[in-house]
């Protein structure tokens, strides 16, 4: 019964996604008939052909980018400080620092928003990419600041020892060790800037990234299977470097040094 309920739970969360694919390649226009009344590829040109789609699919992508690029270095920061430190109050601002990604996307949103009307920062592209580095942040810190922990503090003391600066460690020592875990933090936190919608619709202004664009296009009956379409391109964008990132992050324990 345990195994039955385990492939009705898997079944529940991924076979709506398996529509999607599915209604990506049918006949029809306006409808989600079902069985579908025929499969084509035609949908995959229109959508290619679609000028209203690259300019979000291009700012998406350059807002995760740069996202990621700052989450990459602040939370690397961040988790050096909470892992090899010790200070007063240590333990609250790891809270305030993971707190972004616990609160729900519609708060985040609304505070950035009212701050960035009390700053009078008009919004843009800078906005979005904010309000997106507030929990790709998160991500890279709950990945390093894990590492940071396994990672053997005689390591850094026999680095030390053999006459090594302290860049010299972060180059040899550190880095190596903690290569992997950045990398994979870095996927996920592009994984999940690039499909945000909920604090995209607060800090964009006028613009429109392609998850919403793909909202707006779910009202309008017109040529529904390239959403469909352009939600496979979404679906890959974010499963492959989740995937990438759990494959690098799945022998962590194994980190040099560790233990001994």
């Amino acid at each position: 019964m345990l195994k039955v309920a385990a492939v009705a739970g898997l079944a529940f969360l991924h076979l709506p996604i398996l529509l999607i694919f599915l209604y990506a390649f049918t006949t029809e226009e306006r409808t989600y008939q079902f069985p579908p009344p025929g499969l084509t590829l035609k949908w995959f040109g229109v959508a290619w052909e679609r000028p209203d789609i690259w300019p979000p699919l291009y700012l998406s992508l350059k807002v995760a980018a740069i996202s990621t690029a700052l989450a990459l270095v602040l939370g690397t920061l961040a988790a050096a400080a909470m892992a090899r430190a010790r200070f007063f109050g240590r333990d609250s601002i790891s809270l305030l620092v993971i707190l972004p990604i616990a609160l729900p996307g519609i708060i985040t949103g609304m505070s950035l928003r009212s701050a960035f009307a009390i700053a009078d920062i008009p919004f843009s592209t800078l906005t979005i990419v904010l309000g997106h580095a507030t929990f790709c942040v998160v991500i890279v810190y709950n990945n390093a600041v894990a590492r940071f922990r396994r990672l053997g503090g005689s390591m850094l003391e026999a680095s030390a020892d053999l006459g090594a600066n302290g860049f010299q460690t972060f180059r040899f020592v550190i880095l190596p060790n903690l290569g992997s875990a950045l990398l994979a933090g870095g996927m996920l936190a592009f994984a999940l800037s690039f499909d945000e919608v909920i604090v995209t619709t607060f800090t964009a202004g006028q613009q429109s990234t392609l998850p919403i664009w793909m909202l707006n296009e779910l009202v309008r009956p017109r040529q529904r299977p390239v959403t469909n379409v352009v939600a496979i391109v979404v679906f890959a964008a974010t499963f492959v470097p989740i995937l990438i990132a759990y494959t690098l992050t799945r022998g962590g324990a194994d980190t040099a040094g560790g233990g001994k």
